[in-house]
């Protein structure tokens, strides 16, 4: 073989070689330059005074590999790739095949096929800003990073009456110190009631985080200018994090929350496949694959071990159980009208004549709107008693001055102070 068909590694590999066959330099020194040992020097001298100059050349050069797969399985493995597995990133379609078709091949293959296929195509690295790195929190539930994602989950397969898809968010929190993911729920918006539920069921299960970072959508944050000057403004959400006295950090970018922002995009690409693949077509069904599937699988693959060990959600005490419908209610204030009315929500509720604590009219009470969907009226830490009326009542020309805990026409009894004859003792 000539010279010139060598590598220059090769080429610089046999000068040092002859050099020590002619005494030049050294076997030490020949090891130095070519990173070998002693030993390795003087058996590859021999082989060259054997061989000659393709004794340096490694026997398997230009022959397939020991390791190459056979091609009935690359057969297999692309036809299943093409038929079911199309859209399928390499990593996540070499996963299925094990998991589904019990066909192994390395993701780094199967990316080299599917690029020679045209199934796959090479991407550029983006280039991005330079922003610092925040290093995660040190306890399990320190800080849960939270957001809701609006995608078509569902591939078009969820639809309504008239046959048109429904747009669905999938609300998520993960946690900032192992990657795990926390809690996830498929909803109809990123409003306030599907909020109040999704932390609802988080808080029963896991307990209380001591943070949530979140961004500064109208559900979380007033955004108006005047809530700077203003502290005691705040949305329903933020009401409910101090109640349960929960600290909220709230990101002026998506890539300070990056880590949520990330699970979104792994989620949009795993689980629209994942659920497809399991002919998921609704979102009640997709809540129960993620709770019971998916997501204990994703943290079994991808979470991390916190720096420290331990759990530092607290659990509800007994105070936040027995508020949880007050603590979880969306709430407004009302002014009593002049006949024991409040409109609300375009409804109008009659105050009943018997109520635990003395109410006049223009009074300021507390609506609060429990998830289950029922009104209740708060004053002074009473439930008052209503009636739903039909439509909106008539005025009256009089009125009664207060209600309160006993009916205003009570009568004493016969051997009442107010009933004996006044005496004058002075």
């Amino acid at each position: 073989m000539a010279e010139s068909t060598f590598t220059p590694k090769e080429n610089y590999k046999l000068t040092v070689l002859r050099q020590t066959l002619v005494g030049k330099i050294t076997n030490g020194q020949a090891g130095k330059l070519l990173g070998l040992s002693i030993r390795q020097v003087r058996r590859l001298k021999r082989l060259v005074e054997k061989d000659g100059n393709e004794a340096i050349i490694h026997r398997l050069k230009g022959k397939p590999s020991n390791h190459q797969a056979p091609k009935s399985l690359k057969g297999r493995v692309l036809s299943q790739v093409k038929e079911v597995y199309r859209d399928f990133k390499p990593a996540f379609a070499a996963e299925k095949l094990s998991e589904n078709d019990h066909l192994i091949v390395h993701p780094q293959t199967l990316r080299r096929w599917m690029i020679a296929e045209g199934l796959w195509k090479q991407r550029k690295r983006k280039k991005v800003d330079y922003r610092s790195w925040r290093p995660r929190k040190e306890y399990f539930g320190q800080l849960e990073q939270f957001d809701g994602s609006y995608h078509d989950w569902f591939e078009g397969r969820y639809r309504n009456s008239n046959g048109e898809p429904i747009e669905t968010c999938l609300l998520a929190a993960i946690d900032d110190a192992t990657g795990k993911i926390t809690h996830a729920w498929f909803s109809p918006h990123e409003g306030v009631v599907p909020v109040f539920l999704f932390w609802h069921v988080y808080v029963y299960t896991l307990g209380k985080p001591l943070g949530i970072y979140l961004d500064k959508f109208s559900t979380y944050k007033i955004n108006h200018k005047s809530a700077l000057d203003n502290s005691e403004l705040m949305t329903q959400f933020e009401r409910l994090a101090q109640n349960l006295d929960i600290e909220l950090i709230t990101a002026h970018s998506p890539q300070a929350k990056g880590r949520i922002e990330r699970l979104f995009q792994t989620l949009q690409d795993r689980l629209v496949k994942e659920m497809r693949l399991e002919s998921i077509n609704t979102p009640q069904t997709g809540n129960r694959f993620l709770k019971k599937i998916f997501i204990p699988k994703f943290n079994e693959q991808f979470a991390v071990t916190a720096a420290k060990e331990g759990n530092v959600h607290r659990p509800l005490i007994k105070l936040d159980r027995q508020n949880s419908n007050r603590i979880f209610s969306i709430q407004s204030k009302r002014t009593i009208n002049n006949d024991f009315t409040i409109q609300f929500e375009n409804v109008w509720y009659q105050l009943l004549e018997l109520q635990p604590t003395t109410i006049r009219p223009k009074e300021t009470i507390l609506t609060e709107k429990w998830l289950n969907g029922t009104v209740h009226f708060s004053f002074r830490g009473y439930y008052l008693n209503y009636s739903v009326l039909p439509q909106r009542p008539k005025k009256q020309k009089a009125n009664p001055a207060i209600i309160t805990r006993h009916k205003l026409m009570w009568k004493p009894g016969p051997n009442h102070p107010w009933r004996k004859p006044f005496r004058n003792h002075s």
